[in-house]
């Protein structure tokens, strides 16, 4: 890759270092090992992805503990709301980044569109870019939500995160997981 894709994506992750949240077995700011983790899932889903959809991947979550769910209302509405704005924070954040690197408007504009989740399901690298999320959801932290959730909203979850995904997506996903007899048809 190119020196200013190392350098947006070496600012990224330093953005991240200053994730008060660490990650329980790592003890690493938590947003650094995501951001990590989106490059690795990419890197194996996609080997030859655009670096507009690498760096979106390695962005996705860039400094996320800054808009903690606490501060909107609860419910669907508080929800949907705080992954709105928290699309745009992360859009506007990495274009930032990028400039500094040395990025075109027109580069900063893709990544940002990617960032804000504009044509899922029609764009193919907003839909790599949302597959590689659910990957890195269900290969990482799903789990743990699993384990503190009702049967029934942990299958709402899983079903949720497979409709997002793209058909190829969720039968690699069903091919690789081993997921329990009562939890496999939400990929289906």
């Amino acid at each position: 890759m190119s020196e200013r894709f190392e350098r947006v994506i070496a600012a990224i992750d330093a953005a991240n270092a200053a994730d008060p949240n660490l990650d329980q077995a790592t003890g690493r700011p938590a947003e650094v090992l995501y951001g990590e983790r989106m490059s690795e899932e990419l890197a194996r889903l996609a080997p030859d992805a655009p670096e507009a959809v690498k760096i979106a991947a390695r962005g996705q979550h860039i400094e996320r503990w800054k808009s903690p769910r606490e501060s909107y209302p609860e419910g669907r509405a508080g929800y949907l709301a705080w992954r709105t704005d928290l699309g745009r924070f992360h859009a506007e954040r990495v274009a930032e980044l990028m400039a500094d690197a040395g990025y075109g408007e027109a580069e900063r504009a893709a990544v940002s569109s990617l960032l804000r989740k504009e044509g899922i399901k029609r764009n193919p690298d907003t839909q790599l870019l949302e597959d590689t999320i659910c990957f890195v959801f269900v290969r990482h932290y799903f789990a743990a939500f699993a384990a503190k959730h009702q049967d029934d909203d942990v299958m709402r979850i899983l079903t949720k995160t497979a409709r997002k995904m793209s058909p190829e997506a969720r039968a690699r996903m069903a091919a690789e997981f081993d997921l329990p007899p009562h939890l496999a048809p939400a990929l289906a």
